[in-house]
């Protein structure tokens, strides 16, 4: 009896073994850098400190473009301002009578013949 179960721990322990055998080579063929899991990991750790260079570059492009804008929003409407202080004090001035005759545009023939 006692041999028949040392004979069962031997066979269970060999079964082990050869499991283990089997998951060490499954787990070297994943973790393999050329063709298994791990260069897939690696290629895609390296894109991704590609794309988050990429995305530190775009911000820092519109934090550019976004200051060059608000400087350009303020200098318009500084210009908005003046342009509207100096229609109001348009309105302040007496309104002048102007003659009552045509503008007349003449064009000459040289001018037409070159732009032809």
């Amino acid at each position: 009896m006692q041999i028949l179960s040392d004979i069962l721990l031997a066979l269970a322990a060999l079964g082990a073994g050869f499991y283990c055998h089997i998951l060490s080579n499954r787990l070297k063929r994943f973790n393999a850098l050329e063709s298994g899991m791990g260069g897939a990991i690696a290629v895609l750790s390296q894109q991704v400190d590609e794309m988050t260079r990429a995305l530190d570059q775009a911000q820092s492009a519109a934090q550019g473009s976004a200051d060059g804008l608000k400087a350009l929003v303020d200098r318009a409407e500084g210009a908005a301002a003046r342009l509207d202080l100096l229609i109001a004090t348009l309105h302040d001035l007496p309104e002048v009578e102007e003659p009552s005759r045509r503008l007349r545009f003449v064009r000459r023939r040289r001018d037409l013949e070159a732009a032809e």
